[in-house]
């Protein structure tokens, strides 16, 4: 058996590190991304090695917070991958609208963009005042920019084609004011949403929501931690109730595949089955 790359035994050591110190748990992360962010940690904080920024973690309280940011990888658009958000249209929200009341979960929210989305279609589908959406994610800062609802000015082109092809019915100009080389999403779409903390990697159930989205986090994850986290979103959704994943993420293979149905499997929308 070949022997460890040193980088390799202080990637170890910093996970070990983090989890003992301040409880983030990120052994069951997919160690070559998760290097990499490591990686960016040392040479954007002026580290000379991971073993010194290992150092730093274990003596700074003051330095989780940026760490953590570091860490996550909070990268979305509104309205990505157009066609999900339209078969959610088209094919969930239907079955939805038939409930009094509706609960969201967002896993992994990052920076808002999916949500306020999510809002918008909710909006436009006559269902979103009788909707709570629960966007969470385990990175305070992200959840603090999700907030605030603001995005680049550059970006607006590509949201606002991404909103017609999900099939939105008139302008995203209709929900947002341009000022200083940004855009701030109205106010009136974060009446229903709650920003909240949640790690899916230690933390338990959470809300009985009617529809989960989680896309492309699952990816991060080892084999393990994914079927943890899989199985965390069975328990959690209502007897019928929706889990959207990424393109890139399938429940194939995994112990709770023979709990769902494939309702759209391109945009890997899936349904729970009523329990017995």
């Amino acid at each position: 058996m070949s022997r460890p790359e040193a980088e390799d035994v202080e990637v170890e050591l910093f996970i070990r590190a983090l989890q003992l110190r301040h409880g983030y748990d990120f052994s069951q992360y997919t160690r070559a991304s998760f290097k990499r962010r490591v990686q960016n940690l040392v040479s954007s904080h002026g580290f000379a090695t991971i073993g010194d920024l290992t150092a730093r973690v274990l003596r700074d309280d003051a330095f989780l917070a940026p760490l953590v940011a570091g860490l996550s990888v909070p990268v979305s658009e509104m309205f990505r991958n157009p066609s999900v958000f339209q078969a959610l249209r088209q094919e969930v929200f239907p079955l939805l609208a038939s409930y009094p009341h509706l609960n969201v979960w967002q896993a992994g929210c990052a920076f808002g963009e999916e949500v306020y989305s999510l809002a918008i279609l909710l909006e436009e589908a006559g269902l979103y005042d009788r909707t709570q959406i629960y966007a969470t994610d385990f990175n305070d800062a992200a959840l603090g920019r999700a907030q605030e609802g603001i995005f680049p000015l550059r970006e607006a082109r590509t949201y606002s084609e991404n909103y017609l092809a999900a099939g939105g019915s008139g302008s995203l100009a209709d929900y947002y004011h341009a000022r200083y080389e940004h855009i701030k999403l109205d106010e009136r779409l974060k009446r229903n949403i709650t920003f909240a903390n949640h790690n899916l990697v230690a933390d338990g159930v959470f809300c009985e929501p009617h529809l989960i989205l989680c896309r492309n986090v699952l990816i991060y994850f080892t084999d393990t931690l994914q079927n943890r986290v899989l199985g965390l979103f069975r328990d959690s959704l209502i007897r019928g109730g929706f889990l959207c994943l990424g393109n890139k993420e399938t429940l194939d293979f995994a112990p709770v595949a023979k709990d769902f149905t494939a309702i759209n499997q391109r945009a890997r929308i899936f349904r729970l089955a009523a329990r017995g």
